[in-house]
């Protein structure tokens, strides 16, 4: 299991949800959150399948945020 920490400050939570969304045939994906946090725990077949998948889920988090925060 990997575990994934998005801060809140920085990433908008609809942005990790959709990134969830996309992902979510790859692996198990849990979603969690505490009060400055979004959580996420990858679950893969394999040590090397969760790294990816916590990777691309990261980057595109990111790349969402990042296109979201620019169209406001």
């Amino acid at each position: 299991m990997r575990e994934l920490r998005f801060p809140k400050e920085l990433y908008l939570g609809e942005q990790v949800d959709a990134a969830l969304n996309v992902f979510a045939r790859f692996g198990r994906l849990e979603r969690d959150e505490d009060e400055l946090t979004w959580i996420v725990r990858v679950h893969a077949a394999s040590a090397a399948k969760e790294r990816r998948l916590a990777g691309e889920l990261a980057n595109y988090a990111l790349g969402a945020t990042i296109r979201a925060r620019g169209e406001r």
